[in-house]
């Protein structure tokens, strides 16, 4: 598939997907949410790539929703008068009642494959909440963030709410998305938001190396089963329904990659892990 909005290039087992529209700073489009659902839903069933980084071309990361597109600017259909029972089943809503942010963060939660954010500028509005389904974020000096809602009369979106409080702590949360701040690396590193600030020409290098140290030496079927299982067992009732859970993938993966990776500890070599995601994904699994 041709991207208008993107850059898809893999290396070594590791989808570089840059967001492409420098000349306005990456602005969010439905064009761009449409092309990201489809590269990570691409890229979650392809075996041949084991990490993604995300990072965007220009100055910018992403500046946000691009605000110039006439009527309503997030392509929602202002004739509905939609309630809870509306959205109850996904797959089935009306495309232009759902928040397309929300569709992109979802289509990350959903991946097979870990997701790297390399934020080399602004990330704005969904800019910044896209990354929050990633699962590290590493920023630049230039990178600023800021998550304005309320600046502009609007909610958090992209599924905010729900990842938000789960990175940085729920009074952080609130107090970011209250204030509407632009804020720099410096307090989104002090309040948890990104793993580690680097000079900009080494943004993209840093989050590489850390994509090939998760695609060289790991099961693939242990990461994508790590990732799903931490992201939801965490919002189970109870440690006994993750404790189910991990029976079962402990079980599996135990017959399976497990064999060679206890042979090689033993034999003192490097381990062949060889499974592929998502061909040989647990058959137990419950999110599919």
């Amino acid at each position: 598939m041709r991207y208008e909005t993107l850059k898809y290039q893999v290396t070594d087992s590791i989808l570089i997907l840059t967001l492409n529209r420098p000349d306005h700073l990456n602005a969010f489009n439905l064009t761009m949410a449409e092309e990201l659902v489809s590269a990570f839903n691409k890229a979650s069933k392809d075996a041949t790539v084991r990490c993604i980084v995300v990072t965007g071309s220009g100055k910018a990361f992403c500046a946000g929703m691009d605000l110039s597109k006439p009527g309503n600017v997030f392509g929602l259909d202002e004739s509905l008068k939609p309630n809870l029972t509306d959205v109850q089943d996904l797959k089935n809503a009306p495309a232009n009642l759902l928040d397309t942010g929300g569709k992109v963060s979802l289509a990350i939660y959903n991946c097979n494959k870990p997701v790297i954010a390399a934020i080399n500028g602004a990330a704005i509005g969904v800019g910044a909440t896209m990354t929050l389904a990633m699962d590290i974020r590493f920023a630049s000096e230039k990178a600023k963030f800021g998550f304005v809602f309320a600046k502009i009369g609007i909610t958090t979106e992209a599924c905010s709410s729900w990842f938000l409080p789960r990175v940085v702590g729920i009074s952080k949360a609130l107090e970011w998305t209250m204030t509407g701040d632009i804020f720099d690396a410096k307090e989104a590193l002090e309040g948890g938001l990104v793993r580690t600030i680097t000079a900009p020409e080494d943004l993209v290098a840093t989050a590489m190396d850390l994509a090939r140290k998760i695609a060289n030496n790991t099961s693939a079927v242990s990461v994508a089963m790590n990732r799903k299982m931490l992201y939801r067992n965490s919002a189970l009732s109870s440690p006994e329904e993750a404790h189910k859970l991990e029976s079962l993938s402990m079980f599996y993966t135990s017959i399976q990659d497990g064999k060679e990776g206890v042979a090689s500890f033993l034999e003192k070599r490097p381990a062949n892990l060889n499974q592929n995601v998502p061909e040989e994904i647990l058959p137990f699994e419950p999110w599919k």
